[in-house]
């Protein structure tokens, strides 16, 4: 698009786009990073210019970048003031802030959803599944939903689990959760799919992923948020057609700029979408920076645009791994001051491709954990098949030495077993 270096201003509430900040510099463009999460102040400096104030440096900026939802209203102001901007709108924050809008404009693009109710009473929810014996997920709505170990998926076939959950989460939770959904179970294979919308239309190929949420292996342990992830590139995805096309009209109209995706569970009897994400996701925006061939600033600047609809890409599989350090994934700042603040980041041989930074800072030419929840890196690898890919990100593993730091074993495993049930189930 251009052989000038441009301007890029990111604004990050804890550090989802750090490493891409990083590898737009790389690049040659001129990068300035504003974390606005308390205890983050220090992530990404030595690796770019880091900031406070985000707004004072609009001006500065060619392009703006938001990685969180809340922040469609200021995305839209600037995109209006003709500045580029990659982010969302009010209308897709709500898509994924409030699960129940998501399942209504799901159902109003008429696309099938797995039933549910909204609760803003623990009492009701109990009593209704006290009324209506069954297995549910337990879904909190709004920030609550970010703290993952919220989330509760109920075994029990007359509901009796879910029911003892309620109840407990009613005496220790009930000024978190204001709002929740009981979401009916659906067993299945559980994957998204996604791609980038440039303001027009989704640009091609799509990404078709599957997330391991729990810390240990096995899906063994508290919800994460995210382990790792494993995806390939698609021109054409069943799934992607029966959820996300429908909204392109409307994203248009939104003027949506960003990557967009939604999380099913897909069986037998059809495609089941449970919620959105309007933004760039952790870790995944650092895998896609694996399979993506072209400079990925040029890409940003003509989604921005809106120019073009392609994207160059690797064939095969690409594979992450969150590497993680203490007090992941708690919140206990006398433990990460122990045990993790400061500690150093090393590579027995020259650092190679594939790894991405998390929470840290450089200084002296050396690699330092900040920040506060124990994020060090994320590391990625490439391959035709699975197997390869999997090899090549735990090759990339053993070259790295952090004291204390833990992670999953068995990222991409499970693609063996749901890869053939999406090929029967003709969703590949």
């Amino acid at each position: 698009m251009t052989d000038q270096p441009k301007k890029f201003l990111f604004v990050s509430y804890d550090g989802t786009t750090t490493d891409l900040a990083w590898a737009v510099s790389r690049e040659g463009h001129q990068v300035r990073l504003c974390l606005e999460a308390a205890g983050f102040q220090d992530v990404g400096k030595g690796f770019v210019e880091v900031v406070t104030d985000w707004k004072e440096h609009v001006d500065w900026a060619d392009i703006v970048l938001f990685d969180h939802i809340g922040k469609g209203e200021d995305a839209q102001a600037i995109r209006k003031k003709g500045k580029l901007c990659v982010g969302g709108t009010p209308y897709t924050d709500r898509l994924e802030n409030d699960r129940t809008f998501g399942q209504e404009e799901l159902k109003r693009n008429k696309v099938r959803i797995i039933p549910y109710q909204e609760f803003r009473s623990f009492d009701e929810g109990i009593k209704y599944v006290q009324d209506n014996p069954g297995r549910y997920v337990i879904k909190p709505s709004g920030d609550a939903q970010n703290l993952k170990q919220l989330l509760f998926v109920g075994n029990e076939d007359d509901g009796s689990d879910v029911i003892r959950v309620l109840g407990a989460y009613s005496e220790t939770w009930s000024d978190t959760i204001s709002v929740f959904q009981l979401q009916r179970r659906v067993a299945g294979v559980e994957v998204a799919t996604g791609a980038f919308f440039n303001g027009r239309q989704f640009m091609s190929p799509v990404c078709v992923n599957f997330e391991h949420k729990r810390l240990f292996p096995g899906e063994l342990g508290v919800s994460t948020g995210e382990m790792g992830t494993s995806m390939f590139w698609t021109p054409h995805s069943p799934i992607f057609e029966a959820t996300l096309r429908p909204f392109e009209a409307i994203l248009a109209e939104e003027g949506y700029v960003g990557y967009i995706d939604v999380n099913c569970i897909v069986n037998s009897n059809g495609i089941y979408p449970l919620e959105f994400t309007c933004r760039f996701g952790f870790p995944f925006i650092d895998l896609q920076l694996e399979g993506i061939t072209e400079p990925i600033g040029e890409l940003l600047l003509r989604m921005a645009h809106g120019e073009g609809n392609g994207i160059k890409v690797k064939r095969g599989y690409q594979v992450c791994a969150l590497i993680v350090v203490p007090p992941f994934p708690f919140n206990d700042p006398k433990t990460f001051e122990s045990f993790s603040e400061d500690a150093v980041v090393v590579f027995k041989k020259k650092m190679p491709d594939g790894i991405h930074i998390g929470d840290l800072k450089q200084e002296n030419e050396q690699w330092l954990i900040t920040g506060q929840e124990g994020v060090a890196l994320v590391v990625s690898g490439a391959g035709m098949t699975m197997r390869d890919a999997q090899k090549q990100m735990y090759t990339r593993i053993q070259n790295i030495l952090i004291s204390n730091m833990y992670y999953r074993t068995d990222i991409g495993d499970r693609w063996m077993d749901d890869s053939d049930k999406l090929r029967s189930w003709e969703y590949l």
